[in-house]
C-alpha cells in the first residue's frame, strides 16, 4: 500500500473538499434551492390586480419568463393580454378569462388570486417587487449558465479561446433574456391594415399626421407620423424651445389667432421640460400667442392694449390639452410619465422632449462614456414611440462644428455626445439663424429649418421668420 506524500493530499481528497465548497456556495446563494421570491411574486401579481400604473409599469421590468412559480408566469400573460384589449384587472376579472382558457384551477383557483391581492403592503411598490423578482431570475439564469460552463471545462472540447468565447456568450446572454413572447409576424397578417392605410391617404385631403404649424414643412413631411422621433438640434439660444412649443401649440389649439381652423389640430399633446420651468413655458405660450413681448410678461409691466390682447390668448392657450412635466429627470421616468398619460389619455398625439443632452438613463449600469449612454436613451426614445404609435419631438445640441465654418451652416453630424441620435431619428432638423453670428446680417430675421435626414422623404431647407420677441417663429407669409 502507496502512503500519500505529505506534501501532495490525495487527489480524492481535493475534489471532496472542492465538491463540498461548491455545495456550501450554493447553500449561501439561497438555501434550500433555486434563487427565487415566492413572496415578491405574488406581490408583483396583486399589484397589478390593484393599481393600472402597476400593469403599466412592471413590463417594462419583468417579463413572464422571469416568474419561478408557472402558475405566475400564466397569470402574468393574462394580465397583460386584458391590457391589451382594454378590459378591467381585478381578481374578478383574471379569474374569469383563466376559466375561459381553462387555466383557473391549475394556477390555485379563484381564491388564489384573491390571496395575491391580499397579499401586497402596498401597490405603490410594484416595480420594486418587479426588479427583486427579476433579480432572482437573473440569478437563476446564472446558475443554469454557470452549470454549463463547468460542463464545456470538463469536457473540453474544442480550442480553449473558442470554449472562453462560448463561456462568454452564455454569461452575456443571461443579462439580455427579457422572456418576451415571439413578435414575429408574416405578410398576410399585416398587409390588410397596411392597404388600408394607403387606401385611407388617398382620400383624405391635406396632411395625414399632427400638423408642424409650417405650411412648407407639412407639405414636405405630411405633418408628424406615428411611430416618428423628430430630432431638432441647434446652438444655444437659436430657438430650439421656442420651435418645440411651436410644435405643441399646432398640435393642442383648434384655431389660431384669427379663430380659423387648423386641420388635424386640437389633439392632446405632452410636453416634457428639463431645462425650463412651467412658468417660463406658459409665458412662452402666451407671448406667442397674444403678440405680447415676453420681456413686457416676464417684468410685469403691462399696459391696457397688452391685457386685452392676453385675456383671450390666456382662454385660448388655458383651454389646450397640452399636459406639461418639469418632474422627470431619468429615461425611466420618462418612459413610465409617457405610457401612463398615454394609458390616461388615448388620443395623445404628440411627446416633446427638451433636450435629450440633460436625460440622465437612470440605471446601475456604468457608461465609460457619456456618448454611450445617449446612444441608448436615443434608442429607448425611439422603441417608446412605436410602443405608444405617436411621434416623438426630442431636442437636441449641436457641437461647435458650425462655429468652425465660414458659412456656420450645421451639419448632422454635429450633432452632441452621439451619432445614435442620427441614426435612431427619422427625421432630423437643424436651426440656423444667421443673425446669430452676423447682427448686420442681411437675413437678419431668417431662420433657416433645414431637414438634413428625412428617412420616408426628401430633405429641404425650410426658410421662417424668427420673432423672438414673440417667443415663436411663422411662415414667412406671416412675417
Amino acid at each position: 500500500m502507496s502512503v500519500p506524500s505529505p506534501m501532495s493530499p490525495p487527489e480524492t481528497d481535493w475534489a471532496d473538499e472542492d465538491q463540498d465548497r461548491r455545495s456550501r456556495s450554493l447553500e449561501r446563494i439561497q438555501p434550500g434551492g433555486r434563487p427565487e421570491d415566492i413572496d415578491a411574486e405574488q406581490a408583483v401579481l396583486g399589484s397589478m390586480m390593484l393599481a393600472v400604473d402597476a400593469v403599466i409599469d412592471v413590463p417594462d421590468v419583468l417579463g413572464a419568463a422571469d416568474y419561478y412559480k408557472p402558475a405566475h408566469q400564466t397569470i402574468h400573460h393574462v394580465i397583460l393580454d386584458l391590457r391589451k384589449r382594454q378590459e378591467p384587472i381585478d381578481p374578478i376579472t383574471v379569474g374569469a378569462e383563466l376559466r375561459k382558457r381553462g387555466e383557473l384551477d391549475r394556477v390555485g383557483g379563484a381564491s388564489y388570486l384573491h390571496t395575491l391581492v391580499q397579499s401586497v403592503p402596498t401597490a405603490a411598490n410594484a416595480t420594486h417587487y418587479a426588479e427583486h423578482v427579476r433579480e432572482q431570475a437573473v440569478l437563476r439564469r446564472l446558475v443554469e449558465a454557470g452549470t454549463r460552463i463547468v460542463a464545456m471545462g470538463f469536457a473540453g472540447q474544442g480550442e480553449t479561446d473558442e470554449i472562453a468565447a462560448a463561456a462568454a456568450a452564455e454569461i452575456a446572454g443571461v443579462v439580455e433574456t427579457r422572456g418576451r413572447d415571439d413578435d414575429f409576424r408574416l405578410p398576410s397578417d399585416t398587409l390588410g391594415a397596411t392597404l388600408d392605410a394607403i387606401e385611407a391617404a388617398g382620400t383624405r385631403e391635406g396632411i395625414t399626421g399632427v400638423p408642424t404649424g409650417f405650411t412648407d414643412l407639412d407639405a414636405l413631411t405630411q405633418g408628424w407620423q406615428p411611430g416618428q422621433v423628430i430630432i431638432v438640434a441647434g446652438r444655444p439660444g437659436h430657438g430650439k424651445s421656442t420651435v418645440a412649443m411651436d410644435f405643441a401649440r399646432a398640435c393642442t389649439m383648434p384655431r389660431d389667432r384669427a379663430k380659423q381652423p387648423i386641420e388635424g389640430a386640437g389633439r392632446p399633446a405632452a410636453f416634457i421640460t428639463l431645462e425650463m420651468s412651467v412658468d417660463e413655458l406658459n409665458m412662452r405660450a402666451l407671448s406667442a400667442e397674444a403678440l405680447v413681448g415676453l420681456h413686457h410678461l416676464r417684468s410685469g409691466h403691462l399696459d391696457d392694449e397688452a391685457w386685452k390682447k392676453l385675456a383671450p390668448a390666456a382662454k385660448r392657450y388655458g383651454e389646450a390639452p397640452l399636459y406639461v412635466n418639469e418632474a422627470a429627470r431619468s429615461l425611466p421616468e420618462i418612459q413610465a410619465k409617457c405610457r401612463r398619460l398615454k394609458h390616461r389619455v388615448p388620443d395623445l398625439a404628440l411627446i416633446v422632449i427638451d433636450y435629450v443632452q440633460l436625460i440622465t438613463s437612470g440605471t446601475k449600469r456604468r457608461h465609460d462614456v457619456r456618448e454611450q449612454e445617449v446612444s441608448d436613451i436615443s434608442r429607448s426614445i425611439k422603441l417608446l414611440a412605436k410602443e405608444l404609435h405617436l411621434p416623438i419631438v426630442l431636442l437636441a445640441q449641436l457641437n461647435r462644428g458650425p462655429e468652425m465654418r465660414t458659412d456656420k451652416i450645421p451639419a448632422v453630424s454635429d450633432l452632441r455626445e452621439s451619432g445614435s441620435l442620427e441614426q435612431d431619428a427619422d427625421i432630423v432638423i437643424l436651426l440656423h439663424r444667421p443673425d446669430a453670428y452676423e447682427a448686420e446680417s442681411p437675413r437678419a430675421g431668417e431662420v433657416d429649418l433645414i431637414v438634413g435626414k428625412h428617412r420616408n422623404g426628401a430633405t429641404a431647407r425650410i426658410t421662417v421668420a424668427a420673432q423672438l420677441h414673440y417667443s415663436r417663429f411663422v411662415d414667412m407669409a406671416q412675417a
